[in-house]
């Protein structure tokens, strides 16, 4: 009788010393939304004996003011659950739990409170770019990758051939979608050449402007339509890129900052260029509704150049649609591209993709941020207003332009076309000035002459403002 007492006494011990362990609800390197007040709450759940539950935040090696050690929960059946509140903007914070006022503590570390964005679309949203001199990592920019874990964001930040959602699988020689793991997964890993995008540059840049930390979500598909992003497909799930993006959202939370988006080169085609303006506004409403967010950002780039002897007709009309939709669409914007370098035919340069990130976070910056003195004085950049000809010179008016409009070397990427679409040579000196170009032009133009700017699927173009960014692909604008 007295060994079972005692070992009762054993066990009853052991349960009361077992140290309060973090189950679920947060993961190291987890980032969480901020609401409108610049705080988030943490909720977080775990087991330990019965008995008071205590929790607190460290932040550069010390408790976070206002979030020492406090009682939190108390554990019942083993198991507990709290919630930090009132969590402010910032980080990395480390989580440490304890039980009983016991020195031992389990700890999550690397959690951040912030903006999370999502990067969505194709290929050149994925990053092609070389893996070579790629944006470095942040401390303060962490990536829910498409495993469904949280890390440090570094290159690449996307990896379609393990993500947990079956759409982004390869599909094998029975045309099955099919997961690599093993070793194929680890050659496939240690073999990747390619990779770079604008995600962890748009963050950095987000990060250095403003200081608040990012957290990223990488849902990118190369090579995929608007109709493979159908909202309509939702109720796949994982097997549908839209379902598989929703979903991804809602684990984090079900709240983000904004969407990015990089899309349309899969649409530059006869039968689905005509249709592009309605599947693209109904996407953006899409997310929109279904995230529960009206007024969700939403900042896409304009496909830029393709190295092809394909018709360009359907290219540059869809680049015409992406830049009239941002008028169209409330609370969005549009970042240029054709002025870019490429790493392949087709796919933005690792160099360049670190300028369109921070093309990005200008306009995100410019938006979300009024009461920023550095991000409220930017404009969104050079969109055309009007071309008008008069003795000998096109003017070309701009409005939104940082500065003054400039070009390294010649400017170039205007040409003037007749009323049937054919180039007419009659350009023979632009000169720059700050919110216009005068195009120098021989002879008279015909009645209904029309100026483009990036005609072709891969013309040099080099008109910036002071802020870097770009003349947008325009076409046709009909000289008065």
């Amino acid at each position: 009788m007295k060994k079972a007492a005692g070992l009762c006494l054993l066990v009853s011990f052991l349960a009361f010393a077992q140290p309060a362990r973090v189950t679920g609800g947060v993961a190291h390197y987890q980032v969480f939304q901020r609401g409108a007040d610049g705080r988030a709450d943490i909720a977080f759940e775990g087991t330990a004996a019965s008995g008071p539950v205590e929790a607190r935040l460290v932040l550069r090696g010390v408790a976070a003011p206002g979030f020492d050690w406090t009682p939190v929960a108390k554990a019942q059946g083993g198991k507990w659950s709290a919630t930090l509140r009132g969590v402010p903007a910032g980080g990395p914070y480390t989580l440490e739990v304890r039980a009983g006022g016991a020195d031992a503590a389990d700890r999550v570390a690397g959690l951040l409170v912030g903006d999370l964005w999502v990067l969505a679309g194709q290929s050149n949203m994925e990053g092609v770019g070389d893996l070579a001199d790629v944006q470095p990592p942040n401390g303060m920019v962490n990536s829910f990758d498409q495993t469904d874990r949280w890390g440090i964001a570094e290159e690449p930040l996307h990896r379609l051939v393990d993500a947990a959602d079956r759409v982004h699988w390869r599909r094998n020689q029975q045309k099955e979608p099919e997961k690599l793991t093993g070793e194929a997964l680890q050659n496939s890993i240690a073999g990747r050449k390619k990779g770079a995008g604008l995600g962890l540059p748009f963050a950095a840049e987000m990060v250095r402007r403003t200081g608040v930390p990012i957290g990223l979500l990488p849902c990118a598909h190369g090579g995929t339509s608007m109709d493979q992003w159908d909202p309509a497909l939702r109720d796949r799930g994982g097997d549908s890129l839209y379902g598989a993006t929703i979903r991804r959202v809602r684990l984090v939370g079900g709240n983000v900052k904004g969407i990015l988006w990089y899309q349309g080169e899969s649409d530059a085609n006869p039968k689905a260029a005509p249709l592009f303006p309605q599947k693209f506004e109904r996407l953006v409403a899409a997310f929109r509704s279904d995230l529960g967010q009206p007024d969700l950002p939403f900042y896409y780039v304009q496909i830029g150049r393709h190295v092809s002897a394909s018709n360009a007709a359907e290219w540059n009309a869809v680049q015409e649609m992406q830049r009239k939709a941002e008028a169209a669409i409330p609370r969005s914007g549009m970042a240029p591209a054709v002025d870019f370098t490429l790493d392949d035919g087709i796919h933005v340069s690792t160099q360049d993709q670190k300028r369109l990130g921070a093309r990005l976070a200008a306009l995100a910056c410019r938006d979300a941020f009024p009461d920023n003195a550095v991000c409220a004085a930017f404009k969104r950049g050079p969109r055309p207003v009007s071309a008008r000809f008069d003795n000998g010179v096109v003017r070309v008016e701009f409005g939104e332009v940082n500065g003054s409009l400039r070009a390294p070397g010649r400017p170039a990427g205007f040409s003037i076309h007749a009323p049937g679409g054919e180039p007419l040579a009659a350009i023979y000196k632009v000169r720059l000035e700050e919110n216009a170009a005068l195009l120098h032009v021989q002879g008279k133009l015909p009645e209904g002459a029309a100026l483009w700017y990036g005609n072709g699927k891969d013309p040099y173009c080099n008109v910036r403002d002071a802020a870097d960014m770009a003349l947008p692909v325009f076409g046709p604008l009909v000289i008065q």
